[in-house]
């Protein structure tokens, strides 16, 4: 069964930094289109990042952009997400996502098929 398993999360302090990883098993995702997403309660899962599946290019949300990088490592099925200079408005829960290599490029969460569980990330002011 395919999984993706997020983890690197946790409490951190205005200013900080944080390493999120998204490690892929029961399929490889070398092939998919990876993303980041976040939401907090009562609001809609935003767009934070993506990679395409062969790294070669990269999106960024506005809100995200200058302080967070997205990396893959195709050989161990895993992808990145750093966080740094982060902002009380950067907490929420972050979750890794999949999506078809043809889908290139897109902010929505209904072109990814796969979702991990999440982890949360909470900036203290």
């Amino acid at each position: 069964q395919a999984q993706l398993v997020e983890s690197g999360g946790g409490l951190v302090q205005t200013g900080g930094s944080l390493r999120l990883s998204c490690a892929g098993s029961g399929r490889t995702f070398s092939s998919d289109n990876m993303g980041w997403f976040r939401q907090t309660p009562g609001k809609e899962r935003e767009f934070v990042a993506a990679i395409l599946w062969s790294g070669r290019s990269t999106g960024y949300a506005d809100s995200v952009k200058g302080r967070f990088i997205i990396s893959r490592d195709n050989a161990k099925n895993t992808v990145y997400l750093y966080m740094n200079r982060l902002q009380p408005e950067d907490t929420a829960e972050y979750y890794c996502a999949a999506a078809a290599a043809d889908t290139w490029y897109t902010t929505s969460p209904g072109a990814y098929q796969y979702w991990g569980q999440g982890t949360q990330v909470t900036v203290s002011s």
